[in-house]
């Protein structure tokens, strides 16, 4: 009678029992995993991705210096533009200084006749409004008589003895030299004083 009660033990199924070892090796995998060191945790960073990091990092360096290179050559472009637009009417303004030469001479004569006198007037008037019109391109004289004398602005032409004048000044202005905004168009030629030989 205890023979029929006891039950026949229940074998699992060969699948059960690799599906058990299975997650067990899993659980175990998981927990070595968690467990694993700094040291290996940087090994396995360096086999995977440290190089992929390594290579994303030098495409980075490469768009930073490709936009530095655009930029570099933007301002570059801007200045070169902005030198042309500057100084394109300085051919123009170098054939009408002798306009403005002959206008100033003009009234240097017509000052000693006083039958020129209206004309004189007239002529004035238009040097003036010319001067004018050229200075808001940029256009302004330089070199006066009895300033110091600079090479950078002044071209001497001979040098005269003066007792009343120091040395090395603008002792007479022979054409007018002008400047095209801070560019040198024509330098002014000038006669230097010197001081006189003591007998």
């Amino acid at each position: 009678m205890d023979k029929e009660k006891q039950q026949p033990e229940t074998l699992q199924p060969e699948n059960e029992q690799k599906q058990t070892k299975s997650n067990e090796n899993t659980r175990h995998n998981s927990t070595k995993e968690a467990t694993m060191t700094d040291e290996e945790l940087k090994k396995i960073c360096e086999e995977k991705f440290c190089r992929e990091c390594e290579q994303l990092k030098n495409k980075q360096n490469e768009v930073l210096r490709i936009l530095a290179d655009s930029e570099n050559l933007k301002k570059r472009l801007t200045r070169e533009k902005e030198e042309f637009c500057k100084f394109a009417a300085s051919s123009i303004l170098e054939d009408i200084l002798p306009i403005m030469d002959n206008l100033e001479l003009a009234i240097s004569h017509g000052q000693k006749t006083d039958a020129c006198k209206d004309l004189l007037q007239g002529v004035e008037m238009t040097l003036k409004m010319l001067r004018e019109t050229l200075k808001k391109h940029g256009l302004t004289p330089v070199g006066e008589e009895g300033e110091k004398f600079d090479p950078n602005i002044h071209e001497a032409m001979a040098q005269e003895e003066r007792e009343d004048m120091e040395e090395g000044m603008v002792c007479k202005l022979l054409q007018r030299g002008y400047k095209l905004h801070d560019r040198l168009l024509r330098p002014a030629r000038v006669l230097v004083s010197k001081k006189g030989e003591k007998n």
